[in-house]
């Protein structure tokens, strides 16, 4: 008698399963294999580096390890030197068509020139500009002054006289923005001309020749000069002779401060009635030999 397909059918599959179990036969002990050795566990993540958020809302790149705050500040005042450095050398060793040229191109370039010079002037122990402020503050109020290469003005921002500010380029509208050889101002119309660390350039002395055009009789010329540059024993022009050359343009020497270990100042005034026909080719108009040390040089 055949037995039911339905337990038949178990049958088989119970003996599939028991047939499975039984093939998995122990092995001995000394043939087991080892137990699977635990993975190593992964490394740890490098920590999320921290952004922090401009005003947007952006994230805004953090510096490069390393590399701080104060080290970047030195790097951006180094570069800014090497700018001012380079602009100055410019000045000193071109005329003042092609320095009001170039500006007049490139006026961002002046505003960089001028930060380079605050932050030189800025670690001078006394600023020739506010011993020139101080003069004119003893004198006549009434006095109108022309200030040549007047850089931020402050002789007319610190002193009650009519001030004609110059300079090669200007985003202020007071300021006149010229080369110094050729300005508006007519003829024997002021009474003081200022040169503050400004006779740059291979003309320099068409400056002083204009100078010479505004002042009235008895007006005062008033130069600044780094002391560098009036060093005859590192290049520069002899003091003396450079006051006989300005002597010769018509003006006389009332006095000179060489106090200060930075700058040389020199207050000529303009003689009455003198007959001027031009600047003289002279030698001792060497200043620009060594022009280009300026407020950064040796000092």
């Amino acid at each position: 008698m055949e037995p039911p397909q339905g337990s038949a059918a178990g049958g088989r599959k119970r003996r599939r399963r028991g047939g499975v179990r039984n093939r998995r036969k122990a092995l001995p002990s000394s043939q087991q294999a080892p137990p699977p050795e635990a993975a190593p566990p992964p490394p740890p993540l490098p920590p999320a580096k921290r952004r922090r958020k401009d005003g947007a809302g952006q994230a805004a790149a953090t510096p490069k390890r390393g590399i701080t705050s104060s080290k970047l500040d030195q790097m951006r005042a180094r570069l800014s030197a090497g700018h001012f450095r380079m602009l100055n050398q410019t000045l000193y060793t071109c005329s003042g068509q092609d320095a009001f040229d170039y500006f007049k191109e490139n006026p961002n370039y002046f505003d960089v020139y001028h930060a380079g010079y605050q932050e030189q002037m800025s670690r001078w122990p006394e600023q020739p500009v506010n011993i020139i402020i101080n003069w004119l503050k003893s004198h006549n109020a009434s006095w109108t002054v022309a200030d040549f290469g007047c850089g931020n003005a402050a002789v007319a921002k610190n002193v009650d006289n009519k001030v004609f500010s110059i300079d090669l380029v200007s985003d202020d509208p007071s300021v006149i923005a010229c080369d110094m050889a050729h300005t508006p101002l007519k003829t024997s119309s002021v009474d003081v001309a200022i040169f503050c660390l400004s006779l740059m350039g291979t003309n320099y002395p068409s400056y002083l020749e204009e100078a010479n055009r505004v002042l009235k009789p008895s007006g005062w010329l008033v130069i600044a000069e780094v002391r560098s540059r009036l060093d005859p024993n590192n290049g520069g022009a002899d003091p003396e002779k450079f006051s006989k050359a300005i002597i010769q343009l018509g003006f006389s020497l009332v006095s000179k401060d060489a106090k200060n270990k930075m700058f040389i100042l020199f207050y000529f005034r303009k003689k009455v009635n003198f007959c001027y026909i031009n600047y003289p080719n002279d030698s001792a108009f060497t200043l620009n030999s060594v022009a280009y040390h300026g407020p950064a040089g040796k000092e």
